[in-house]
């Protein structure tokens, strides 16, 4: 096959390699489980070209996301459920659905009534999800307004966020600090137990994510910051160890740890 700007022929080639006679072995061993990660792998890989402003990267990560997209509806296809026509069609009449001020007959409505509007329609989809899912649920609690389609970071805080508005949460910072130390505590008591020491670094990190919900900071953005700033210091250390001759795999670990804070106080200087 050929490349092509036509969406038919990504769907034949993804067709062709879950073929079950002459398909890739790997692809055709994979589920919704197992690829569901890519697709939040990919999401994040487009938001990093947005940020770095290369466009043709961004190009190649938004072909990489539409792959998981094809990837999963053809699953879904084998299995009988849908295909990626339902997929476009789903989506398309969930626009048209949400912008009746675009696509209806209400084409004089304020920003605050499309808010309005749009709040509303997204709410009457909730309740028709809720019918499907059929009785015997249970009513909706009110954390169930947090959706799970997100990444757990910010996901942890908006839990936090909906549970306040009923006045559970702490009233002061210095408390949620008092938190995370505590569940430091509980880290370091449970290591040697991975299953346990699991469970309490999760406790601690959603610790922190409360700390900077209480703090006005986005977590995310925090550790985005933190991650750049580690490659940074770490690029250092690469350099200069080059720079002498040397590399990563000769240099011993005070000898990195000495670049590393060289590369703290060229970054207090500048």
């Amino acid at each position: 096959m050929t490349p092509s700007r036509d969406i038919a022929r990504l769907i034949e080639i993804m067709a062709a390699l879950r073929h079950p006679e002459t398909g890739c072995s790997w692809d055709l061993a994979q589920s919704f489980a197992s690829v569901a990660p890519y697709a939040v792998e990919e999401a994040y890989e487009v938001a990093d070209a947005v940020e770095r402003g290369d466009r043709e990267d961004l190009r190649e990560e938004l072909g990489d996301l539409l792959l998981q997209v094809v990837f999963q509806a053809r699953i879904a296809e084998e299995e009988g459920s849908f295909d990626f026509g339902g997929v476009v069609e789903a989506i398309t009449a969930k626009l048209v659905r949400r912008h009746p001020h675009i696509f209806g007959d209400r084409r004089d409505l304020t920003p605050a009534e499309v808010k309005a509007a749009w709040g509303r329609i997204k709410a009457e989809e909730k309740a028709e999800r809720e019918c499907r899912a059929g009785p015997g649920q249970g009513a909706p609690g009110l954390l169930s307004r947090v959706g799970t389609g997100i990444a757990p970071l910010p996901r942890a805080v908006k839990l936090q966020r909906v549970a306040g508005t009923v006045g559970f949460d702490w009233n002061d910072t210095r408390a949620v600090l008092e938190k995370i130390r505590e569940e430091a505590d509980e880290v370091e008591a449970a290591l040697g137990d991975r299953t346990a020491v699991a469970d309490e670094i999760g406790d601690l990190l959603f610790a922190v994510a409360n700390l900077a919900r209480h703090a006005g900071v986005d977590p995310e953005v925090a550790l985005h910051g933190a991650n750049r700033k580690f490659e940074r210091r770490f690029g250092h250390i690469e350099r200069s160890l080059a720079s002498r001759g040397s590399s990563l795999q000769e240099a011993d670990l005070d000898a990195m740890e000495a670049l590393w804070t060289e590369a703290k106080a060229l970054e207090r200087q500048a």
